[in-house]
Protein backbone atom coordinates (compact mmCIF):
# COMPACT_ATOMS: atom_id res chain seq x y z
CA UNK A 1 0.00 0.00 0.00
CA UNK A 2 1.90 3.05 -1.20
CA UNK A 3 -0.98 5.73 -0.38
CA UNK A 4 -4.81 5.66 1.02
CA UNK A 5 -6.36 8.86 0.95
CA UNK A 6 -3.25 10.62 0.96
CA UNK A 7 -1.94 9.28 3.78
CA UNK A 8 1.35 6.69 3.00
CA UNK A 9 1.83 3.35 4.36
CA UNK A 10 5.08 4.81 6.31
CA UNK A 11 2.86 6.90 8.50
CA UNK A 12 0.60 3.98 8.78
CA UNK A 13 3.10 1.89 9.84
CA UNK A 14 3.76 4.25 12.68
CA UNK A 15 0.39 4.89 13.39
CA UNK A 16 -0.82 1.77 13.86
CA UNK A 17 0.43 0.56 17.10
CA UNK A 18 -1.66 3.04 18.86
CA UNK A 19 -4.80 1.91 17.32
CA UNK A 20 -6.75 -0.91 19.29
CA UNK A 21 -5.73 0.95 22.93
CA UNK A 22 -8.16 3.48 24.78
CA UNK A 23 24.32 -11.91 13.31
CA UNK A 24 25.56 -13.51 16.56
CA UNK A 25 23.54 -15.25 18.32
CA UNK A 26 22.93 -13.56 21.32
CA UNK A 27 22.31 -15.21 25.25
CA UNK A 28 18.81 -14.58 25.97
CA UNK A 29 18.79 -11.60 28.08
CA UNK A 30 20.25 -9.95 25.14
CA UNK A 31 23.24 -7.50 25.10
CA UNK A 32 23.37 -7.46 28.80
CA UNK A 33 23.69 -10.95 29.56
CA UNK A 34 26.94 -10.98 27.31
CA UNK A 35 28.51 -8.53 29.55
CA UNK A 36 28.75 -5.39 27.06
CA UNK A 37 26.57 -3.06 28.64
CA UNK A 38 23.63 -1.08 25.98
CA UNK A 39 22.18 -2.07 22.81
CA UNK A 40 23.76 -4.42 21.05
CA UNK A 41 22.41 -2.19 17.76
CA UNK A 42 21.47 0.70 17.01
CA UNK A 43 20.13 1.78 13.67
CA UNK A 44 17.06 3.24 11.89
CA UNK A 45 14.40 2.45 10.05
CA UNK A 46 14.50 3.05 5.72
CA UNK A 47 11.02 2.55 3.87
CA UNK A 48 10.55 1.70 0.52
CA UNK A 49 7.74 2.35 -2.19
CA UNK A 50 7.11 3.22 -5.14
CA UNK A 51 6.87 6.88 -4.16
CA UNK A 52 3.64 8.82 -4.18
CA UNK A 53 5.39 11.14 -7.46
CA UNK A 54 7.65 10.71 -10.46
CA UNK A 55 9.42 13.07 -7.82
CA UNK A 56 9.38 10.83 -4.91
CA UNK A 57 9.39 7.53 -6.53
CA UNK A 58 12.71 5.17 -5.42
CA UNK A 59 15.99 6.33 -6.96
CA UNK A 60 19.02 3.78 -6.59
CA UNK A 61 21.71 6.85 -6.56
CA UNK A 62 19.25 8.31 -3.87
CA UNK A 63 19.01 5.11 -1.87
CA UNK A 64 22.88 4.73 -1.76
CA UNK A 65 23.44 7.98 -0.84
CA UNK A 66 20.86 7.65 2.16
CA UNK A 67 22.83 4.56 3.36
CA UNK A 68 26.17 6.61 3.34
CA UNK A 69 24.54 8.93 5.41
CA UNK A 70 23.00 6.49 7.74
CA UNK A 71 26.94 4.78 8.15
CA UNK A 72 29.30 8.08 8.29
CA UNK A 73 26.59 10.50 9.59
CA UNK A 74 23.97 9.33 11.70
CA UNK A 75 26.39 6.86 13.02
CA UNK A 76 24.00 3.80 12.83
CA UNK A 77 25.33 0.10 12.93
CA UNK A 78 22.16 -1.34 11.54
CA UNK A 79 19.60 -0.39 8.89
CA UNK A 80 15.85 -2.04 8.98
CA UNK A 81 15.54 -1.96 5.09
CA UNK A 82 11.55 -2.37 5.10
CA UNK A 83 8.65 -1.68 2.49
CA UNK A 84 7.69 -3.13 -0.36
CA UNK A 85 9.29 -4.43 -3.76
CA UNK A 86 11.27 -7.33 -3.95
CA UNK A 87 13.86 -5.41 -6.55
CA UNK A 88 14.17 -2.21 -4.12
CA UNK A 89 14.26 -4.60 -0.83
CA UNK A 90 16.78 -6.81 -2.31
CA UNK A 91 19.23 -3.69 -4.00
CA UNK A 92 19.32 -1.76 -0.90
CA UNK A 93 20.00 -4.83 1.66
CA UNK A 94 23.09 -5.34 -1.00
CA UNK A 95 24.32 -1.81 -0.90
CA UNK A 96 23.91 -2.04 3.32
CA UNK A 97 26.09 -5.08 2.93
CA UNK A 98 28.64 -3.77 0.94
CA UNK A 99 28.85 -0.42 3.09
CA UNK A 100 29.30 -3.00 6.36
CA UNK A 101 25.87 -2.56 7.98
CA UNK A 102 23.95 -5.04 10.04
CA UNK A 103 20.82 -5.81 8.05
CA UNK A 104 17.03 -6.23 9.74
CA UNK A 105 15.45 -7.01 6.50
CA UNK A 106 11.72 -6.58 6.47
CA UNK A 107 9.31 -7.05 3.70
CA UNK A 108 5.96 -5.17 4.17
CA UNK A 109 3.63 -5.43 1.27
CA UNK A 110 -0.19 -5.03 2.08
CA UNK A 111 -3.76 -5.08 0.77
CA UNK A 112 -3.32 -7.79 -1.14
CA UNK A 113 -4.33 -11.46 -1.38
CA UNK A 114 -2.66 -13.36 1.04
CA UNK A 115 -0.74 -15.80 -0.98
CA UNK A 116 0.94 -12.52 -2.94
CA UNK A 117 2.10 -11.44 0.67
CA UNK A 118 3.62 -14.92 1.07
CA UNK A 119 5.60 -14.98 -2.24
CA UNK A 120 6.76 -11.29 -1.43
CA UNK A 121 8.16 -12.64 2.08
CA UNK A 122 9.53 -15.93 0.57
CA UNK A 123 11.34 -14.26 -2.57
CA UNK A 124 12.96 -11.35 -0.17
CA UNK A 125 13.77 -14.33 2.58
CA UNK A 126 15.68 -16.18 -0.21
CA UNK A 127 18.06 -13.55 -1.25
CA UNK A 128 18.29 -12.68 2.61
CA UNK A 129 19.22 -16.05 3.24
CA UNK A 130 21.84 -15.26 0.00
CA UNK A 131 23.26 -12.65 2.01
CA UNK A 132 24.06 -14.28 4.61
CA UNK A 133 25.85 -17.17 3.50
CA UNK A 134 28.14 -14.49 1.38
CA UNK A 135 28.99 -13.49 5.22
CA UNK A 136 26.93 -10.45 5.51
CA UNK A 137 25.23 -9.62 9.09
CA UNK A 138 21.95 -9.98 8.75
CA UNK A 139 18.47 -10.78 10.31
CA UNK A 140 15.19 -10.89 8.21
CA UNK A 141 11.96 -10.25 9.92
CA UNK A 142 8.91 -12.00 8.41
CA UNK A 143 6.39 -8.64 8.43
CA UNK A 144 5.54 -5.99 10.45
CA UNK A 145 1.59 -5.66 12.02
CA UNK A 146 -0.14 -8.45 10.01
CA UNK A 147 -3.53 -7.15 11.11
CA UNK A 148 -3.14 -4.33 9.99
CA UNK A 149 -1.50 -4.95 6.71
CA UNK A 150 -2.91 -8.84 5.75
CA UNK A 151 -6.95 -8.49 4.10
CA UNK A 152 -8.90 -10.89 5.79
CA UNK A 153 -7.67 -10.48 9.25
CA UNK A 154 -9.37 -8.13 10.65
CA UNK A 155 -12.67 -6.55 8.07
CA UNK A 156 -12.05 -4.20 5.74
CA UNK A 157 -10.66 -4.08 2.42
CA UNK A 158 -7.95 -1.21 3.14
CA UNK A 159 -5.74 -0.59 5.57
CA UNK A 160 -7.98 2.85 6.17
CA UNK A 161 -11.12 0.66 6.94
CA UNK A 162 -9.47 -2.08 9.04
CA UNK A 163 -8.19 0.77 11.30
CA UNK A 164 -11.54 2.10 11.36
CA UNK A 165 -12.99 -0.72 12.10
CA UNK A 166 -10.39 -1.41 14.99
CA UNK A 167 -11.83 1.99 16.00
CA UNK A 168 -15.64 1.55 16.38
CA UNK A 169 -14.68 -1.79 18.22
CA UNK A 170 -16.82 -3.68 15.43
CA UNK A 171 -14.24 -6.22 15.30
CA UNK A 172 -14.76 -9.80 16.54
CA UNK A 173 -11.67 -9.65 18.71
CA UNK A 174 -10.76 -13.45 19.60
CA UNK A 175 -11.81 -14.68 16.01
CA UNK A 176 -9.29 -11.84 14.97
CA UNK A 177 -6.52 -13.26 17.07
CA UNK A 178 -7.32 -16.85 15.55
CA UNK A 179 -6.45 -15.89 12.50
CA UNK A 180 -3.78 -13.42 13.48
CA UNK A 181 -2.28 -15.91 15.03
CA UNK A 182 -2.60 -18.22 11.99
CA UNK A 183 -1.32 -16.34 9.87
CA UNK A 184 1.86 -15.71 11.81
CA UNK A 185 2.72 -19.04 12.06
CA UNK A 186 2.49 -19.49 8.52
CA UNK A 187 4.98 -16.91 8.00
CA UNK A 188 7.03 -17.76 10.80
CA UNK A 189 7.13 -21.19 9.12
CA UNK A 190 7.93 -20.34 5.69
CA UNK A 191 10.28 -17.92 7.08
CA UNK A 192 12.52 -20.75 8.85
CA UNK A 193 12.33 -22.51 5.44
CA UNK A 194 13.94 -19.88 3.12
CA UNK A 195 16.33 -18.12 5.56
CA UNK A 196 18.32 -20.16 8.16
CA UNK A 197 19.62 -16.96 10.43
CA UNK A 198 17.83 -15.10 12.79
CA UNK A 199 14.52 -14.57 12.49
CA UNK A 200 11.73 -11.91 13.88
CA UNK A 201 8.40 -10.01 13.23
CA UNK A 202 7.69 -6.18 14.10
CA UNK A 203 4.59 -6.54 16.11
CA UNK A 204 1.87 -4.06 17.75
CA UNK A 205 2.01 -5.20 21.40
CA UNK A 206 -1.51 -3.82 22.03
CA UNK A 207 -3.20 -5.86 19.52
CA UNK A 208 -0.38 -8.60 18.22
CA UNK A 209 -0.24 -11.51 20.82
CA UNK A 210 2.38 -13.16 19.51
CA UNK A 211 3.73 -16.20 20.53
CA UNK A 212 7.74 -15.70 20.30
CA UNK A 213 8.59 -19.16 20.79
CA UNK A 214 8.41 -19.43 16.60
CA UNK A 215 10.88 -16.58 16.46
CA UNK A 216 14.74 -15.92 17.80
CA UNK A 217 14.12 -12.30 18.44
CA UNK A 218 11.23 -10.22 20.17
CA UNK A 219 10.39 -7.39 17.94
CA UNK A 220 8.25 -4.27 19.17
CA UNK A 221 7.00 -1.23 17.82
CA UNK A 222 7.15 0.96 20.59
CA UNK A 223 5.02 4.19 20.40
CA UNK A 224 4.40 4.72 24.36
CA UNK A 225 4.72 8.43 25.95
CA UNK A 226 5.43 8.84 29.39
CA UNK A 227 6.13 11.68 31.54
CA UNK A 228 8.73 9.28 34.07
CA UNK A 229 11.12 6.99 32.53
CA UNK A 230 11.01 4.37 34.64
CA UNK A 231 7.74 3.99 33.36
CA UNK A 232 8.88 2.82 30.05
CA UNK A 233 11.27 0.42 31.65
CA UNK A 234 7.92 -1.13 33.72
CA UNK A 235 6.16 -1.31 30.11
CA UNK A 236 9.04 -2.84 28.41
CA UNK A 237 10.21 -5.00 31.14
CA UNK A 238 7.44 -7.39 30.23
CA UNK A 239 9.20 -8.21 26.56
CA UNK A 240 11.89 -10.27 28.64
CA UNK A 241 9.62 -12.79 29.94
CA UNK A 242 10.31 -14.86 26.46
CA UNK A 243 13.98 -14.87 27.32
CA UNK A 244 14.98 -13.68 23.94
CA UNK A 245 16.89 -10.62 22.78
CA UNK A 246 14.21 -7.88 22.54
CA UNK A 247 14.73 -5.83 19.31
CA UNK A 248 12.83 -2.19 19.05
CA UNK A 249 11.99 -2.33 15.58
CA UNK A 250 10.70 1.18 15.89
CA UNK A 251 10.18 4.05 17.86
CA UNK A 252 9.72 7.68 16.82
CA UNK A 253 7.82 10.71 17.06
CA UNK A 254 6.39 13.26 15.02
CA UNK A 255 7.41 17.23 14.65
CA UNK A 256 5.37 19.58 16.72
CA UNK A 257 5.04 20.36 20.75
CA UNK A 258 2.75 17.64 21.82
CA UNK A 259 3.58 15.26 19.39
CA UNK A 260 5.03 12.39 21.88
CA UNK A 261 1.64 12.61 24.13
CA UNK A 262 -0.18 11.84 20.55
CA UNK A 263 2.01 8.66 20.46
CA UNK A 264 1.46 6.18 17.61
CA UNK A 265 -1.02 8.64 16.00
CA UNK A 266 1.12 11.77 15.75
CA UNK A 267 0.54 11.60 12.12
CA UNK A 268 -3.03 12.29 12.16
CA UNK A 269 -2.93 16.08 12.17
CA UNK A 270 -3.24 16.14 8.48
CA UNK A 271 -6.88 17.14 6.89
CA UNK A 272 -6.14 15.12 3.14
CA UNK A 273 -9.16 15.85 1.81
CA UNK A 274 -8.08 19.48 1.18
CA UNK A 275 -6.04 20.27 -1.78
CA UNK A 276 -3.08 20.72 -1.36
CA UNK A 277 -3.05 18.90 1.89
CA UNK A 278 -3.08 20.79 5.42
CA UNK A 279 -2.14 20.73 8.44
CA UNK A 280 -5.43 20.68 10.92
CA UNK A 281 -6.45 22.68 13.96
CA UNK A 282 -6.52 26.35 14.50
CA UNK A 283 -3.85 27.28 15.39
CA UNK A 284 -2.11 24.63 14.22
CA UNK A 285 0.52 22.60 16.26
CA UNK A 286 4.16 24.27 16.37
CA UNK A 287 6.78 22.81 14.67
CA UNK A 288 9.34 21.61 17.18
CA UNK A 289 12.31 19.66 15.88
CA UNK A 290 13.32 19.95 19.39
CA UNK A 291 10.68 17.98 21.09
CA UNK A 292 10.88 14.89 18.46
CA UNK A 293 15.01 15.03 19.91
CA UNK A 294 14.46 14.92 23.20
CA UNK A 295 12.03 12.14 22.90
CA UNK A 296 14.36 10.47 20.85
CA UNK A 297 16.78 10.84 23.47
CA UNK A 298 14.87 10.19 26.11
CA UNK A 299 13.90 6.60 24.65
CA UNK A 300 17.72 5.46 23.90
CA UNK A 301 18.94 6.63 27.43
CA UNK A 302 15.77 3.54 28.61
CA UNK A 303 16.79 1.15 25.45
CA UNK A 304 20.60 1.21 26.64
CA UNK A 305 19.35 1.05 30.47
CA UNK A 306 18.08 -2.14 30.04
CA UNK A 307 20.42 -4.09 28.06
CA UNK A 308 17.97 -4.34 24.95
CA UNK A 309 19.56 -6.05 21.86
CA UNK A 310 18.67 -3.63 19.00
CA UNK A 311 16.78 -0.10 18.42
CA UNK A 312 15.28 1.08 15.50
CA UNK A 313 14.27 5.33 15.10
CA UNK A 314 11.47 5.23 12.84
CA UNK A 315 12.46 6.41 10.27
CA UNK A 316 15.08 8.28 8.20
CA UNK A 317 12.74 10.27 5.84
CA UNK A 318 9.43 10.59 4.84
CA UNK A 319 10.12 12.54 1.26
CA UNK A 320 6.16 12.46 0.69
CA UNK A 321 5.79 15.01 3.41
CA UNK A 322 7.70 17.80 2.53
CA UNK A 323 9.06 20.57 4.77
CA UNK A 324 7.58 23.96 4.61
CA UNK A 325 9.79 26.79 6.26
CA UNK A 326 7.65 29.81 7.02
CA UNK A 327 4.08 28.35 6.14
CA UNK A 328 3.42 25.90 8.91
CA UNK A 329 -0.02 25.43 7.62
CA UNK A 330 1.06 23.37 4.68
CA UNK A 331 4.34 21.75 6.28
CA UNK A 332 3.97 18.37 6.27
CA UNK A 333 6.91 17.34 7.41
CA UNK A 334 5.41 18.27 11.04
CA UNK A 335 3.47 15.25 10.74
CA UNK A 336 6.51 13.41 9.40
CA UNK A 337 8.23 10.63 11.91
CA UNK A 338 11.53 10.95 9.66
CA UNK A 339 14.91 12.55 11.13
CA UNK A 340 15.21 14.21 7.92
CA UNK A 341 12.99 16.17 6.46
CA UNK A 342 12.47 16.52 2.81
CA UNK A 343 12.56 20.18 1.35
CA UNK A 344 11.40 20.69 -2.13
CA UNK A 345 13.22 23.01 -4.37
CA UNK A 346 9.76 24.49 -5.70
CA UNK A 347 8.05 24.35 -2.14
CA UNK A 348 4.10 23.14 -3.51
CA UNK A 349 5.07 21.67 -6.87
CA UNK A 350 4.86 18.06 -5.88
CA UNK A 351 6.58 17.39 -9.33
CA UNK A 352 9.72 19.33 -8.54
CA UNK A 353 13.28 18.14 -7.23
CA UNK A 354 13.93 17.78 -3.51
CA UNK A 355 16.57 17.42 -1.44
CA UNK A 356 17.04 16.26 2.31
CA UNK A 357 17.97 18.26 5.27
CA UNK A 358 19.11 16.61 8.80
CA UNK A 359 16.17 17.86 11.67
CA UNK A 360 17.55 18.36 15.39
CA UNK A 361 16.62 14.44 15.78
CA UNK A 362 19.19 13.07 13.43
CA UNK A 363 21.88 15.50 14.94
CA UNK A 364 20.92 14.07 18.51
CA UNK A 365 20.43 10.79 17.21
CA UNK A 366 24.04 10.63 15.77
CA UNK A 367 25.98 11.80 18.72
CA UNK A 368 23.89 9.05 21.00
CA UNK A 369 25.18 6.77 18.31
CA UNK A 370 28.61 8.38 18.30
CA UNK A 371 29.53 8.15 22.10
CA UNK A 372 28.09 4.31 22.25
CA UNK A 373 30.09 3.41 19.60
CA UNK A 374 33.16 5.09 21.27
CA UNK A 375 32.50 3.52 24.41
CA UNK A 376 32.00 0.02 22.78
Amino acid sequence: MEKTKGISRAQFLAGAAAVGVAGAVLPAGGAGAAGRGGLTRRGVVYTLGAGETPATAWSADRMRADLRAIRDDLHADTVDVTGDGVERLTATAAEAAELGLHIWLQPTLGDVPERDILDHLAETGRFAERLRRQGASVEFSVGCEFWLFVPGIIPGGTVLERIENLQNGTVDWPGMQRRLARFTAKAASLGRRVFHGRLSYASAPEIDHVDWNLFDVVGIDYYSYFPQRRDYVRELRQHLRWGKPVAITEFGTCTYRGAPEAGGMGWDIVDYDKTPPEIKGDPPPVRSERTQAAYLLDLLAVFESMDLYAAMVFEFLTADAPHRPGDPRHDLDMASYGIAKAVQDRPGDPDTGWHREPKEAFHAVARAYRRAGQRQ
